[in-house]
């Protein structure tokens, strides 16, 4: 129970990593707040969880400042933020010459304007208990560089970035920021950035010769939220079978 009382705040919770993410927080024992666009997705992952559902646009300002406010009046507090929230499963792979301006500032709108507006919603917050974790999920292409989808990578990378310079800033208040950076992870959200053929030989490349599931990820987040991390901020744990050594 690494997470006993602890109110936590998932963003993109209503499916894939996000929603294991939530599950085992609350398994952990955290109260949950899924923070999900999707509607019907978000009230079923917070059935499962035993917490409440939020109605949220990252992307939003408003949305988001609403988001926080309401988990706040809900259990009084919040001690986890996991920004998880990124537009992915839907891309199409093609080269960044190729790729339209408006996807471009759509993505980035979600995968790092998101996790900025997110933790601007609930810092305040944190820093009144004097205590707080955030975990923003990045990804190991930032290690790769892998082509054909430069608007993600480029946006993946603004999160490490930002998981340093939001630390800095934070420690003083009690705040804990780290990142995560999964390998490619198998849920079950439908994708088209990996083929049958590159997951194979993603699997040959990796130390661990074994897909990776939603499980292999949830140990660093609940780990990162607990207070066996309170002396670790501004890192970044690479999670992806030792495909990439960082």
């Amino acid at each position: 129970m690494k997470a006993s009382d602890k109110v936590a705040i998932i963003t993109g919770a209503g499916q894939g990593l996000g929603r294991a993410y939530a599950l085992r927080l609350a398994k952990e024992g955290a109260k949950i707040v899924v923070a999900e666009l999707n509607a019907d997705k978000g009230r079923a992952v917070a059935h499962e969880a035993k917490g409440i559902f939020v109605h949220t646009n990252v992307a939003d300002e408003a949305s988001v400042q609403a988001m926080a406010r309401q988990a706040v009046d809900a259990y009084g507090r919040v001690d986890i933020l996991v920004n998880n929230a990124a537009i992915f499963s839907t891309l199409k792979m093609r080269p960044f010459w190729e790729i339209p301006v408006a996807e471009w500032d759509e993505l980035m709108a979600v995968n790092v304007r998101g996790v900025w507006l997110t933790a601007n919603a609930v810092v305040p917050q944190m820093r009144k208990q004097g205590s707080g974790r955030i975990v923003n999920i990045s990804s190991s292409v930032v290690w790769m560089g892998r082509p054909n989808y430069l608007h993600y990578v480029a946006s993946k990378g603004a999160v490490v970035a930002m998981t340093r310079a939001m630390a800095k800033e934070l420690g003083e208040f009690g705040i804990n920021v780290n990142a995560i950076t999964p390998g490619a992870t198998y849920t079950e959200v439908p994708r088209d950035t990996v083929t049958p053929e590159q997951r194979e030989a993603i699997v040959r490349a990796q130390s661990i010769k074994r897909a990776a599931a939603p499980q292999d990820l949830e140990g660093t987040v609940v780990f990162l939220c607990s207070d066996d991390a309170a002396f670790i901020t501004g890192q970044t744990i690479n999670v992806d079978g030792g495909l990439n050594f960082h």
